[in-house]
């Protein structure tokens, strides 16, 4: 274990024999650092958080700090940060709230570029990864592989999909599939995340499948639960098709995102 003298650690904190701790970074008393946690100067860790195994952390992020909602009052609730995971400077991410669910939740090996914000009571899945000052509103959802470019913000209770990418400076206020592409503000689907399917070696018959599927859903005639249903027939055997059916099925509190201007 490695702790600058500048560093304060407050009695309590559960830290791995391994842990890095550079100057002046703040460290909690119901903080837990795994195996090879490395904080470079001036971090802040606080609250109930957990960060897992070889998880580096740069400067000036504040991790587990007090949920920005009005209705806080200082609950025991929870920021979970899985293992790998990259937190890039000034990244700040919230605890949960009771009424959310009471934990905010980052998965493994994701990328937290410069700014970037996971407000409380999110679900953040593995491998993704959040371009400078992407943003997340309370309750959001996102699916693992999902990329969110510079300056996004995603509306509270919105889901991203598995495998999504979500453009530069996109005002995002719906749900957005599983492998779909959106752009704007606000944002509308622009078609399917081609290049992050590639860097994943998706099979190309798959990719195939899945326009299919999407020309179908978004892009064809008729009332969609229609065309719902027509996809459902028509691609249903496709595991990655299933993955959007199942996305759309299990409805949210958002509406969800379509294609067009």
């Amino acid at each position: 274990m490695s702790i600058h003298p500048t560093a304060i650690v407050e009695e309590g904190a559960r830290i791995a024999d391994d842990v890095v701790i550079g100057p002046m970074c703040q460290v909690g008393a119901n903080v837990v650092l795994g195996a090879g946690v490395v904080l470079h100067s001036h971090v802040v860790i606080t609250g109930n958080t957990v960060i897992g195994s070889q998880s580096v952390v740069h400067p000036f992020a504040v991790l587990g700090g007090p949920p920005q909602h009005l209705q806080y009052r200082g609950e025991a609730t929870q920021l979970q940060i899985g293992a790998d995971v990259i937190i890039r400077e000034h990244v700040t991410m919230n605890l949960g709230t009771e009424a959310g669910g009471g934990v905010t939740r980052i998965g493994d090996r994701g990328f937290f570029m410069a700014g970037a914000h996971v407000a409380h009571d999110c679900q953040v899945g593995n491998d993704v990864i959040f371009a400078n000052s992407a943003t997340l509103g309370g309750h959001v959802v996102v699916g693992e592989r999902a990329f969110l470019g510079g300056l996004s913000a995603i509306h509270q209770f919105c889901r991203i999909g598995d495998y999504a990418f979500v453009g530069g400076c996109a005002a995002v206020a719906g749900d957005i599939i599983p492998y779909a592409s959106a752009f704007g503000n606000h944002a509308r689907l622009g078609g399917l995340n081609i290049i992050g399917m590639k860097r994943s070696n998706i099979a190309r018959a798959t990719i195939h499948q899945l326009r299919g599927a999407y020309r179908l859903l978004f892009e064809g005639e008729g009332a969609f639960v229609d065309r719902l249903e027509m996809a459902r027939e028509t691609y249903g055997d496709c595991a990655e098709v299933g993955r959007i059916l199942a996305f759309i099925d299990a409805g949210a509190t958002r509406s969800l995102m379509t294609a067009g201007r």
